[in-house]
């Protein structure tokens, strides 16, 4: 990856926009990006008053630079819902959905890391029994409030076994 220094000095691929309005737009976009990690949609949805040409120049070069990756973001994603939340597969997909991600990238996501999330839907769900058995022995609520939340009767079998 360039230095910040480099993003600055190929001005050449850029000369049908006025220089400093590209410095000033890219800086822009560079510190959006920068501050958290986005994804593309949302550096379009920010920026909708950037010339569109100009955007997707610009959002083509920070792809190429790895500044913008939605691959990456997703398994970023995943990984710190998996740290923070007791959340379904539909959930973290619905989640990542808002944010733009592309919904066959997701998908593949999805399909390659299959056994690992589904391990974690079964954690999350046993998380949450254990949770809710505390306030009531009715197991069918239980099982129908995972269910609502997008949790597979699968793992939710699979969590009960568990912990009987």
């Amino acid at each position: 990856m360039k230095n910040n220094k480099d993003l600055f000095l190929e001005e050449e691929d850029w000369l049908m926009y006025s220089l400093e309005e590209l410095d000033i737009v890219k800086t822009k976009i560079l510190k959006y990006v920068l501050y958290k990690k986005r994804t593309e949609h949302e550096v379009r949805e920010k920026f909708t008053d950037v010339d569109e040409d100009m955007l997707e120049d610009i959002i083509e070069f920070l792809k190429e630079e790895k500044y913008i990756d939605d691959t990456d973001y997703i398994r970023r994603c995943v990984e710190e819902y998996k740290k923070l939340n007791s959340l379904s597969i539909k959930e973290v997909s619905y989640k990542l959905l808002q944010k733009g991600i592309n919904k066959n990238m997701l998908d593949e996501y999805i399909y390659s890391n299959r056994e690992d999330l589904l391990q974690y839907e079964v954690d999350s769900a046993k998380k949450i029994i254990i949770k809710r058995s505390k306030a009531t022995d009715d197991i069918e609520e239980i099982k129908n409030f995972l269910y609502r939340k997008g949790y597979m009767s699968e793992t939710i079998n699979i969590a009960l076994e568990e912990l009987e």
